[in-house]
C-alpha cells in the first residue's frame, strides 16, 4: 500500500495570489535604477543617460525576449536574461562596462526586494506547519523569487528554483532534483500547483499524485490527478485518500 511521504509546492498562484506582485517589482526596480543613475550622474555633472521608464523598459523586456531566443537554455532563467539583458542596455546607453555591471547587479537588487514583498494566503502558514509534523515539503518554482527569502521559506528545507537548474517545469527535473533530495520515489510524493501544462502534468507523469489549483474546470481528471479551488482545501484531499487506503498512517501502520 502507498504511503505519501512528501509533498512539493509551486510557489506563485499556488501559496500566494501572485497578480500585480510582479507587475510593481517590474515596474518598480526599473524606476529605481532610473533614478539612482540620474543622481549618481548628476553628482558626476555627467548628463542624463537617453532611457526613460516607458521605452527604456520596454527595450528592457525586448533585450530579455531576444536573449532567451539566442540562448534557448537559458530562457527560464529570469535572473541571468534580466542581469544580462541590463547590462547590455545601460552599456549601449553609455556607461563605461564596468558601471553597467555595477549597475545592473544592484537594479537586480531591488528587483529581488521588491520581488519576495508577496502575502501568503491566510491559511499557507498554518497549512504548511501542520503538514511539516507528517510530510516533507518541499518547493519546486519557475519564478526568480529568491527562495531563502520569501515568508514561507522556513517550511521548505529543499527549495528548486527551476530556471537555475536550465530546466524549466514542465521539464521533469526539477521533480526528479526535488525527490532526490527528499530521497522519496514518485508514487510516494504528492505535487501541489496552479499550472495544468507546467505542475499537473510533468508530476502526473512522472507517477506523483497531483493537486491542481483552479477555480474553473470540469473535465475528467487523470489518474493520482485531484482539482481544488484553494490551498485551504488541500486537507480534504489528503483525507480523502487517507480513507481511500492510498496512504498508510504517519506512524507507520499498514
Amino acid at each position: 500500500m502507498t504511503m505519501l511521504k512528501a509533498i512539493t509546492f509551486d510557489l506563485d498562484d499556488t501559496l500566494w495570489d501572485n497578480h500585480g506582485v510582479m507587475a510593481r517589482t517590474e515596474e518598480g526596480h526599473y524606476r529605481w535604477l532610473l533614478e539612482a543613475l540620474e543622481a549618481w550622474r548628476a553628482a558626476r555633472q555627467e548628463p542624463d543617460l537617453a532611457l526613460t521608464q516607458e521605452a527604456g523598459g520596454l527595450d528592457y523586456l525586448q533585450r530579455r525576449q531576444q536573449l532567451a531566443k539566442q540562448v534557448p537554455e537559458r530562457r527560464g532563467d529570469f535572473t541571468w536574461l534580466r542581469l544580462r539583458a541590463l547590462e547590455a542596455q545601460l552599456e549601449a546607453a553609455g556607461l563605461p562596462r564596468s558601471a553597467a555591471l555595477l549597475w545592473a547587479a544592484a537594479a537586480m537588487n531591488e528587483f529581488h526586494r521588491l520581488r519576495v514583498q508577496v502575502t501568503p494566503h491566510p491559511e499557507a502558514a498554518g497549512l504548511l506547519a501542520a503538514l511539516t509534523e507528517r510530510y516533507q515539503l518541499a518547493a519546486i518554482t519557475n519564478g526568480n523569487i529568491h527562495l531563502a527569502r520569501q515568508p514561507l521559506a522556513a517550511y521548505f528545507p529543499v527549495a528548486i528554483a527551476a530556471g537555475e537548474l536550465l530546466a524549466p517545469k514542465p521539464d521533469p527535473t526539477p521533480f526528479l532534483t526535488a525527490l532526490s533530495r527528499l530521497n522519496v520515489t514518485p508514487e510516494c510524493a504528492m505535487h501541489v500547483g496552479d499550472s495544468w501544462q507546467e505542475d499537473v502534468l510533468p508530476a502526473q507523469q512522472l507517477g506523483m499524485h497531483a493537486v491542481w489549483i483552479s477555480q474553473t474546470g470540469d473535465q475528467a481528471l487523470p489518474p493520482r490527478v485531484h482539482r481544488i479551488a484553494h490551498i485551504k482545501e488541500l486537507p480534504s484531499v489528503l483525507e480523502m485518500l487517507e480513507s481511500q487506503g492510498l496512504e498508510r498512517h504517519h506512524s507507520g501502520g499498514v
